[in-house]
């Protein structure tokens, strides 16, 4: 039976499922096409482990973005079914010109805003009134087809095997996709999000608790794992080692075993709790602020399949991982990964890891060097060569988010993509949505209006336009996002 998720609008969308579900079960192969990111990543494990399961055969395709021309690769491979994942419904446009030819029937699971255009396999949390944004993933997207592929298969005639299909050990996947995503925040996640996750934990794969927000909890030792958490800036303890010591070393807990220091996962829950104890204890006294406070701490979700001590155990740090792999091209790598290759696929992972840690925080401080330009309405940076065009949008992300930048006004940051072509990556914050930003809409207005293509959420989103048309974008960025905050 298929997922139940969200609220009234979600038999509309079990029923549009089982009709995506149906078309794929009747298709002799699928091609399935997908994102690059950890929620498109994700997404593309979960259908190919569905269409596995369900004995459909299929061939899995990376891009980095879905336009007219990698469409037209797509159509040239010449399958008659295309399974989208995590894009799609923003291309609908370019898509639905193939399908009148007959070139293939397009099957699309997104969660991205919609374009003006229509197909019947078509299956979007924003089509039956579930945010996109926040509280349904690609990943989602693609475990409610998953769900969905049980039920076909089982009725499918003659077919013994299917009928013991059990796909929701995929809740998995599509929590860490949703996470990399940026979906839930500090309360976790909610709405459809929320059913999946129970879903995961009612089959064993997924646990969620209280804990500190901080990145890292199954990998670094203690001191690093505090002097690195940066979203909430504790003097003495952030960016600062010899203050992250000399503040576990004055608690009364054993935190070294065998004169190495543990990592937070090691902890038994009572010194946990003595350690985040005295650790909001101490930024109350140095004078954080109490809402920022409060953010430290969340929920975190644990994969319990996973070794204990790995990345993998962590839904953060597996979300993290897998941005790493695609970002450098090796979508094969994150895809193996999530497929379970816990071998040669995930020591190279471990390496793009490593490498794209270096370069995000080279990002960084290039953009707190050079500064950004404000505007009216929005603040930008042109990083040219020095940052990939694959990671600028997260270090925009990380930028908006340092003392340095404004986070009153979204982030708007440049990188070439070639020689013609600039990528454009925009950043937002739920307070700036809540007032009226909506970012998805800015960059398609504003990229079309010059030649380029854009979408993606109200909070974040990207583009891609002609190189000599950066200002001309970027006055029309600055003009929407002025009308859309006023």
């Amino acid at each position: 039976m298929a997922v139940s998720v969200g609220s009234p609008p979600v038999s509309a969308m079990a029923d549009r499922a089982d009709a995506c579900a149906k078309r794929l079960q009747e298709a002799d192969r699928v091609l399935l096409a997908s994102h690059i990111d950890a929620d498109g990543l994700t997404s593309a494990a979960i259908a190919s482990t569905a269409l596995e399961r369900a004995e459909i055969p299929h061939e899995v395709v990376f891009e980095k973005q879905l336009d007219a021309e990698s469409i037209e690769a797509v159509a040239a491979r010449e399958y008659d079914t295309v399974l989208f994942t995590d894009f799609g419904s923003g291309q609908l446009e370019e898509i639905r010109p193939h399908e009148r030819a007959g070139a293939f029937t397009p099957v699309i699971a997104d969660h991205h805003q919609p374009a003006d255009a229509e197909t019947e396999y078509h299956l979007n949390p924003l089509l039956f009134g579930i945010d996109g944004a926040a509280e349904l993933s690609g990943a989602g997207a693609a475990y409610v087809l998953a769900r969905a592929m049980e039920s076909v298969a089982a009725t499918d005639e003659g077919s013994t095997d299917a009928a013991r299909i059990d796909n929701r050990d995929l809740a998995a996947l599509a929590v860490v996709g949703a996470v990399g995503d940026m979906q839930g925040g500090t309360d976790g996640l909610a709405g459809a999000n929320g059913a999946i996750l129970e879903e995961g934990i009612e089959a064993g794969v997924i646990e969620s608790a209280t804990d500190l927000a901080i990145y890292g909890r199954q990998t670094r030792p203690l001191p690093k794992f505090l002097e690195y958490a940066t979203d909430v800036r504790i003097p003495g303890i952030t960016n600062d080692e010899a203050g992250a010591v000399r503040f576990l070393s004055e608690l009364s807990v054993d935190l070294k075993r065998e004169g190495d220091w543990r990592v937070w996962a090691d902890l038994s829950p009572a010194e946990r709790q003595t350690v985040a104890s005295a650790l909001i204890r101490r930024a109350i006294e140095r004078g954080v602020p109490s809402n920022r406070v409060e953010t430290l701490v969340g929920t975190s979700y644990t994969l319990l399949d996973e070794a204990p001590g790995t990345a993998l155990r962590d839904v953060s740090e597996f979300s993290t991982l897998l941005n790493a792999t695609a970002r450098y091209e090796r979508a094969d790598v994150g895809l193996a990964v999530c497929l379970g290759d816990r071998d040669a696929a995930l020591e190279r992972a471990r390496t793009l890891l490593s490498n794209h840690r270096r370069n995000l925080s080279e990002g960084l401080e290039w953009v707190k060097t050079e500064g950004v330009t404000v505007e009216s309405n929005v603040q930008w940076f042109d990083a040219g060569t020095r940052i990939r065009e694959t990671i600028v949008g997260i270090v925009a992300g990380m930028a908006i988010g340092t003392p340095d930048v404004d986070g009153g006004k979204p982030i708007v940051a440049f990188a070439s993509k070639n020689e013609t072509e600039l990528k454009v990556s925009a950043r937002g914050n739920y307070r700036l949505v809540r007032n009226g930003l909506d970012l998805s809409a800015v960059m398609r207005e504003a990229a079309r209006g010059v030649g380029g293509d854009g979408g993606g959420h109200d909070v974040a989103a990207g583009a891609t336009i002609p190189a000599e048309k950066r200002d001309a974008f970027l006055a029309a960025v600055d003009e929407l996002v002025g009308e859309q905050l006023s």
